[in-house]
């Protein structure tokens, strides 16, 4: 069992008065975690599960003598995919203001249905956490830092998803399938999606773009959809924990792009599987983007477990200078570059450097990410 970095936050979170959301990708370990959780603890749990039909009919649009029926003498209520349960978050709310004695844990594989109906009647009620695929430090301290630095090549095209990473041998055919519909199942249950080959389509085209900067009109040309339903699909593969997006940042000169964005993946393996392509590091002309993703994927997850806030940028100007990763915090900007070769000379752009005297800048390789990621 490969311990989670959220299992000690959410245990001390626990019986404070308010309900834990956990959110994430569909397999990163979600259901996993909240077990862990359970066996850790020695209150009664009552264990309720969306995918049921009779747990949703129980769940939705209910009142608090029937919760009181349901919940029985039970201390701990958790509910697995509770984005499947209509109106979950009134009836969440009913639980933590009229029966203060019980915890509930909802965990939830896409973001768009649990969010929007949890938000607004949770205002104030809820911790909320995002479980992604394991993380550089979850692995290296599971396995040691020298094993897990001899997986790094390993990492850039299996990811790490649980089970790619304990079923070793099996990591093709497990990308395959949850690359497949599995991956857009709760879009393809929650949206009208009138013609789901062109979203696959689209997140091909999105794989193969990895890292660059991505234009809504040409992937609605390759795709032969209109830019609004391009943007509403970036949306959905967004919610349901595919990819994400980094914005560019702009404050000081007039040649920056500003409102440029590129498209990244949370997990390099599925963006391998996309494109049906698992050749080995020495073998691929995309290394660069691999590397990309793969760093500002396991930032994303060291930041979220260290709750550390900031705000996640790229930058680039009009004469193609550009810096792959920029954190801002602490009032200053700390600026990094990615390279795969350790030996490559990499400077600051000159104008960046002079328009943001007040930043950190460094170069991240094979050499010394595990300080970055650590």
């Amino acid at each position: 069992m490969i311990s989670r970095d959220l299992f000690g936050l959410i245990k001390n979170q626990l019986f404070k008065g308010k309900a834990i959301i956990i959110m994430g990708p569909r397999q990163a370990g979600k259901t996993t975690l909240v077990n862990t959780i359970k066996d850790s603890l020695t209150e009664s749990v009552l264990w309720l599960n969306g995918d049921e039909s009779n747990v949703r009919e129980a769940l939705s649009n209910t009142g608090l003598s029937q919760l009181r029926s349901i919940i029985g003498n039970n201390k701990i209520v958790v509910i697995d995919e509770a984005q499947r349960v209509e109106n979950i978050g009134i009836t969440i709310k009913l639980i933590v203001d009229n029966l203060p004695e019980v915890q509930v844990i909802a965990t939830g594989s896409s973001s768009f249905e649990l969010a929007n109906s949890i938000n607004e009647p949770l205002t104030g009620r809820k911790y909320e956490h995002l479980l992604l695929t394991l993380s550089h430090q979850e692995l290296q301290n599971h396995f040691g830092y020298l094993e897990e630095k001899g997986m790094l090549r390993h990492h850039l095209i299996y990811g790490t998803y649980p089970e790619v990473v304990t079923h070793p041998g099996e990591e093709e055919q497990i990308l395959k399938s949850l690359s497949g519909s599995y991956l857009f199942k709760d879009i393809f249950t929650w949206e009208n999606i009138k013609k789901p080959d062109r979203l696959e389509q689209m997140v091909k085209a999105l794989a193969f773009q990895t890292g660059n900067q991505v234009s809504y009109h040409e992937l609605g040309q390759m795709t032969g959809l209109d830019n609004e339903t391009v943007e509403k699909y970036i949306l959905l593969l967004e919610r349901a924990f595919v990819i994400f997006r980094l914005n560019s940042f702009s404050r000081n000169l007039r040649n920056e792009l500003k409102r440029s964005r590129k498209i990244y993946f949370y997990d390099n393996g599925i963006r391998n599987a996309l494109i049906n392509n698992f050749n080995q590091v020495e073998f691929r002309n995309d290394i660069g983007q691999l590397w990309e993703n793969y760093l500002i994927s396991e930032r994303m997850k060291r930041n979220l477990y260290r709750m550390h806030y900031c705000n996640m940028y790229f930058w680039r100007n009009h004469n193609q200078q550009e810096i792959d990763y920029l954190e801002e915090y602490g009032g200053r900007i700390h600026a990094y570059e990615f390279k795969w070769n350790a030996n490559r000379k990499v400077n600051i752009p000159y104008s960046f450097a002079e328009a943001y005297p007040e930043h950190e800048w460094m170069v991240i390789h094979p050499e010394n990410y595990s300080d970055f990621l650590s």
